[in-house]
């Protein structure tokens, strides 16, 4: 029976003229007697992105990088160095300097790998999006230059771009393991610019994932991304000066879920927990949130954003509850992390590119849905605000206290959503936050597919979800008086 190899191997082998035998001897370079592990992470991307501004192709442009970082870990130390040139010779090279720079000068012997396939694959699309022709791309941006004008004439700008990822990665453990992985990426974004006597404001939207071309297209997507970013203009055109004070606060579903991911989800991170640096250090089993709080990171969902078949480790992706009816029930971990604290890897080892390390992140972040519906939990609030959808933030992983503005809020008056206001910032601590959940949503909603998360200057793709939720006591920062 002839051996079955992944996509991902056969293009590596045969693209730079590598063997197995060379990648088992490479891996014993980088070996010693006080490593520990030791993994070969290979990577070939394409980037593609259009982008139409005023009617006119502002920006056409096209990128291939490739390189491998080679890892050896003793203990807590980590030694990595990388190569943009995938050749026998730099493969080597980078070994020996990831283990001496772990200070261990002895060399291990070859170690025996063998091809591990895994599955379901998560995005298996047949025809890469890099391969649809870029003239297409740009007939659907000036379609949608067109809807979001027609929308309303009091938009006067529109911006909208298309970006694709084609990435092949390889991993090469020292555990006699070779994993495989063809990433696809897509995004269509959409940004409008509403103006009246001389008041202007902005709304975007967009979308993707790990999707097909052909995504975009169905049931005229791009006609709908076009349209909320639009609406999302006009509508501030007329929002009013946003309350400040202490008052409940009601978030609506799918992309208000950025505040989760922020604000919870990167203090259940190992490396910070590890370290001592969480808000939810030594926590686990203990009541951290709500009993109606159940939280989930799960990057098996077909097609999603922050979903992977494997993580930057060559571990399969899991899903993960994280906190259960409000009791911590884990951390994200990835293989470096979860040995030094006695767990278990959870499939979260993930890396910007081969010239940077890997480290727990989250993937799909989201709450699951309560029992409550929307309308109710409107009605139960007598002066509070509605929070639609997000802007920029800060968040302090050490402490979880954080800081949200938000590009589309409401006014909710005598359980009723009334004026749009603008200006509105939540401001809080992410623990403390999670306890004063009163009602949740049977409404789960993930984003739409924007997402992308940045930590200690490595940026991934990520998703988030949120049902509507109801938070009692929240100090809002507003601009009103």
């Amino acid at each position: 029976m002839a051996k079955e190899i992944t996509k991902a191997e056969e293009f590596f082998l045969k693209k730079f003229n590598l063997n197995t035998i060379q990648l088992e001897q490479t891996i014993g370079k980088a070996l010693g007697k006080q490593i520990d592990y030791a993994d070969l992470y290979f990577e070939y991307r394409t980037n593609e992105s259009v982008s139409l501004e005023e009617g006119m192709v502002k920006k056409a442009a096209k990128s291939i990088g490739q390189g491998v970082g080679v890892r050896a870990v003793a203990d807590e130390k980590t030694g990595y160095a990388y190569s943009d040139e995938i050749t026998l010779k730099n493969l080597e090279l980078a070994a020996r300097t990831a283990r001496y720079i772990t200070t261990d000068h002895s060399v291990g012997k070859p170690v025996p790998v063998r091809s591990d396939v895994v599955r379901p694959d998560l995005y298996p699309i047949q025809t890469p999006v890099s391969e649809i022709p870029v003239q297409e791309k740009i007939d659907l941006l000036h379609q949608i230059d067109v809807l979001a004008r027609r929308y309303d004439p009091r938009i006067k700008k529109v911006m909208a771009s298309f970006a694709s990822e084609h990435k092949a990665i390889l991993v090469v453990t020292s555990e006699g393991r070779i994993v495989g992985d063809i990433q696809p990426l897509s995004r269509l974004n959409v940004t409008c610019i509403a103006e009246e006597n001389g008041n202007r404001q902005v709304g975007s939207y967009g979308g993707g994932g790990r999707v097909a071309y052909s995504f975009f297209l169905e049931n005229r997507r791009f006609e709908a991304y076009a349209k909320e970013a639009a609406r999302q203009a006009i509508l501030n055109l007329s929002a009013v000066d946003a309350p400040a004070g202490m008052m409940d606060v009601v978030l609506g579903p799918g992309w208000p879920g950025i505040l989760l991911h922020e604000a919870i989800g990167h203090g259940l991170e190992g490396d910070f927990n590890r370290k001592r640096t969480s808000a939810f250090t030594d926590l686990i089993g203990k009541q951290v949130a709500s009993e109606l709080c159940t939280i989930v990171d799960d990057g098996t969902i077909p097609g999603r954003r922050g979903s992977l078949n494997v993580d930057d480790e060559g571990t399969p992706t899991h899903r993960t509850v994280l906190i259960e009816k409000g009791i911590l029930k884990g951390y994200l971990q990835d293989r470096l992390n979860a040995k030094l604290m006695g767990m278990t890897p959870t499939g979260n080892g993930r890396r910007e590119s081969f010239m940077h390390i890997p480290m727990p992140r989250m993937t799909n972040t989201f709450m699951l849905a309560g029992e409550s519906r929307p309308e109710e939990i409107m009605r139960s609030v007598k002066n509070g605000l509605y929070a639609v959808s997000f802007g920029g933030g800060q968040v302090d992983i050490t402490s979880g206290k954080f800081v949200f503005s938000a590009s589309e809020a409401y006014r909710i008056e005598d359980g009723k959503v009334t004026a749009p206001v603008k200006g509105a910032t939540l401001i809080g601590n992410g623990p403390d936050i999670l306890k004063r959940v009163t009602m949740v949503g049977n409404d789960l909603q993930l984003d739409a597919g924007v997402g992308t998360c940045g930590k200690d200057g490595q940026s991934v793709p990520v998703g988030v979800g949120l049902p509507t939720l109801r938070i009692n006591g929240m100090t809002v920062g507003g601009t009103q008086g």
